[in-house]
């Protein structure tokens, strides 16, 4: 008896660490909603640094951008081909480089922000596979230049979480702009990685 009685307890164990696998916490809608969320509100509290104090007004979207976007898969996403050839301190650092201009861009594209109607639309096409890249998209309405429509692809990293790796604004994509960006400096440095980085703008 004992024998079946701790057969049917590691089998529902098992059951309920499967399930857990299959179903993180949050889906991706939640967090980038939840994320969003958050960036405009520190959007919004930090406006009256961005002329007075512009390094504090991004310093504050940087920490908000940081709940959401893993820095080192938009660095794997923008090397992309070239990603095999790096090191991780190279990607790590790499990493660092884009939260940098990821942030003076979406900072300086939200410095406007005034409450602007916001409309979260899930994919049309969600994965079967519950815990496969997702894309989320976002429609910012009623600005001085129109509806902003904004794609954010997401994956869910090791520690079950929903994270940014790339995104799309207004149609265009970041990943592949960027990556079209390092490509071009990898040709002019010979491939030499630390110059790209060393001469990234």
């Amino acid at each position: 008896m004992n024998t079946l009685r701790n057969f049917v307890i590691a089998g529902l164990l098992l059951a309920s660490t499967t399930l857990h696998a299959q179903q993180p916490a949050q889906s991706a809608l939640e967090t980038v909603e939840e994320g969003v969320e958050l960036l405009l509100e520190t959007i919004v509290r930090s406006q009256p640094l961005f002329l007075t104090n512009p390094d504090g007004y991004f310093d504050a979207v940087e920490q908000a951008l940081g709940t959401i976007v893993d820095f080192e898969a938009v660095a794997t996403v923008v090397m992309s081909r070239y990603r095999e050839s790096a090191t991780d301190a190279q990607v790590e650092r790499f990493g660092d480089i884009l939260k940098t201009t990821l942030t003076r861009f979406y900072g300086a594209a939200l410095a406007s922000y005034d409450g602007q109607e916001l409309a979260f639309i899930p994919s049309a096409n969600p994965p079967s596979d519950p815990r496969a890249d997702t894309v989320v998209g976002m429609e910012l309405r009623g600005g001085d230049s129109g509806n902003i429509t904004l794609q954010y692809q997401m994956f869910l990293n090791e520690s079950d979480q929903w994270k940014l790796k790339n995104i799309s604004l207004g149609g265009i994509n970041l990943g592949r702009q960027y990556y079209t960006q390092f490509d071009a400096a990898m040709k002019q440095y010979g491939n030499d990685i630390d110059q790209v980085l060393n001469n990234w703008q």
